[in-house]
């Protein structure tokens, strides 16, 4: 895969509040890349300055080997782009929206076949005033692809739509990558991140703390991982708590939870003491640390999970 998006000490302000700081990345040509961070974290501006529709202070930015500062309208007739909130005159039907962008981008979708696709065929001459939020999402999703763009960006594309509609988007985002474009992403839902993407930027404060795929995010950090086990006898907790890389032991209806930095060096040794001990394993299932573990270890924040969506 080659660089599709190269971004190299941004910076963005406004006053005396610094929105970006010094943030480097690049994104892959075919991959999901998801910014995941709290309100204010700095993602909408990155993602404005990247779609060309704000200035940066400084630093180097290419889309598609456009400088969007300087060539924003010749960025925007290749990229497809879903905002935070679109909306449109309340008298205006759907079908008469698609074929406004299709003039606008000198384009000749078939709307028919892009209305199957989100499910809005049964809408094409509602008024837009007429439209759940669900459904408004997923006319801006095919106003994105008016133009057939190698790489779609999507700010918060999931914010307060239910989950049939959420889960619709979700399906898209994962055939435009099977198709071989690009996604950019931001996100305040772990969930999100965890479940779509390639890989990850993790941002707080106007700074990347983190990014990489899962594993490469993970890897590094004394964040624990999960034992959860039932034994034929119940085992000496104390023992279980000198067991070299436990750090802490619980105990709930029969069921011991092990919270451990090193997973395999900690199954190696439990199961030398259970065997030692001649105790026998009745169930035993171990998980890795979470997108969630991982993000509350790098910013001390809690974000929105898929049950808050």
């Amino acid at each position: 895969m080659s660089s599709i998006i190269h971004v190299n000490q941004l910076t963005k302000s406004y006053g005396n509040v610094r929105a970006v700081q010094k943030i480097d990345f690049e994104v892959q040509g075919g991959e999901i890349f998801a910014m995941l961070g709290p309100n204010g974290a700095g993602k909408s501006t990155t993602v404005e300055i990247l779609e060309g529709l704000r200035p940066r202070d400084g630093g180097d930015v290419a889309v598609l080997g456009i400088d969007p500062a300087r060539d924003a309208n010749q960025l925007k007739a290749q990229i497809g782009v879903v905002l935070q909130q679109t909306a449109f005159p309340n008298k205006i039907r759907v079908v008469e929206v698609i074929e406004m962008y299709a003039r606008l981008y000198h384009a000749t979708p078939n709307p028919k076949h892009l209305l199957e696709r989100f499910a809005l065929t049964e809408k094409a001459n509602a008024f837009y005033a007429d439209l759940s939020g669900g459904q408004k999402q997923k006319l801006a999703l095919i106003l994105a692809m008016i133009n057939d763009p190698p790489i779609v960006f999507l700010d918060e594309p999931t914010t307060g739509v239910d989950a049939h509609s959420r889960r619709a988007i979700h399906d898209w985002l994962r055939q435009l990558r099977t198709e071989g474009r690009t996604v950019f992403l931001t996100t305040h839902y772990i969930h999100e991140a965890e479940q779509l993407a390639d890989r990850v930027a993790i941002v707080a404060g106007g700074k990347i703390v983190r990014q990489g795929t899962l594993e490469e995010i993970g890897c590094g950090l004394a964040v624990d991982s999960e034992i959860r086990m039932r034994t034929r006898r119940p085992p000496d907790r104390d023992a279980l708590s000198k067991l070299p890389g436990v750090s802490i032991v619980e105990v709930e209806n029969g069921t011991v939870c092990l919270r451990v930095v090193d997973l395999a060096q900690a199954i190696t040794h439990l199961v030398r003491y259970l065997d030692s001990e001649t105790n026998e394993l009745i169930d035993i299932s171990a998980s890795r640390p979470t997108l969630e573990d991982v993000f509350l270890k790098l910013t001390g924040e809690r974000l929105a999970g898929e049950e808050d969506q």
